[in-house]
């Protein structure tokens, strides 16, 4: 099983390309239907992204062993909110490697009559539900880098009493108007909501795998929706955001330590 895993993870970077290259020519198919093109070169153009996608399939034989293995790394974490979401997550990436070998086989004609809409809505509904928890994983773990920075903020620069705060609060407590105490209070939300994004930039530029963990997911996200269904944006925002996250993808495979751990 080891060695499985180790010659999956070499042909990683090959599928990644790939991919890129695939949803590239999913975006340049909608910007040449949207421009009037020739038929041809459309027609050509969509060939060519189902070559693509049926590659990357054969390179993703046997990929749910790998998402197994993960999947009984992550049960050993200690964190109990990423011990759930990534080994949940994992499960679901091997279902979705599943189904996508079985779609696979179908588009081969290994096997016939498969129903491969079926099959196909259901690996988009095990990537989708994979999504998800990675994205709250995102979250989790930038709420707690968040906390971490807030606590040494405090910790060197004890709060102390401030007049203009202070009097916004007597304002707002003397005022008898709801009209006035909404104006007074407006100014003290600004100033606190400004204080909150420039501390969620300031930890997401001091974790660069995170953000680009958020980012991947974020774009991601969008490919199942539409998809399934649930949310459709067209094969123009599709295309865009699969190349997004496929290029953030190789860069985590050509640069480590900018992949998110565990």
């Amino acid at each position: 099983m080891d060695s499985w895993v180790r010659f999956s993870a070499q042909s990683q970077a090959k599928e990644r390309v790939i991919r890129a290259a695939q949803y590239a020519c999913t975006l340049l198919g909608y910007t040449l239907q949207r421009s009037g093109a020739a038929t041809e070169l459309h027609t050509t153009v969509s060939q060519l992204e189902a070559h693509m996608s049926l590659t990357r399939k054969l390179l993703r034989l046997g990929n749910s062993v790998e998402a197994l293995e993960a999947a009984k790394r992550a049960i050993h974490l200690s964190d109990s909110v990423l011990r759930l979401c990534l080994t949940i997550s994992h499960l679901n990436r091997a279902m979705y490697f599943a189904c996508d070998n079985v779609l696979w086989a179908g588009k081969t004609g290994l096997i016939s009559k498969l129903d491969q809409h079926k099959w196909s809505q259901r690996s988009f509904r095990y990537y989708l539900f994979a999504l998800i928890l990675n994205l709250t994983r995102d979250v989790y773990e930038l709420r707690l880098l968040i906390e971490c920075e807030e606590r040494y903020r405090a910790s060197k620069s004890p709060p102390s009493p401030n007049p203009s705060s202070t009097l916004s609060a007597d304002h707002l407590s003397s005022s008898s108007s709801p009209v006035a105490q909404a104006t007074l209070a407006l100014p003290v939300i600004s100033v606190w909501l400004r204080g909150q994004l420039h501390l969620l930039v300031t930890v997401l530029y001091s974790n660069p795998p995170l953000l680009l963990d958020l980012l991947k997911n974020s774009c991601d996200i969008f490919i199942p929706l539409d998809r399934l269904g649930i949310y459709p944006t067209g094969k123009g925002f599709v295309g865009a955001c699969g190349l997004a996250s496929s290029v953030l993808s190789i860069l985590t495979i050509v640069h480590p330590w900018l992949k998110l751990k565990p």
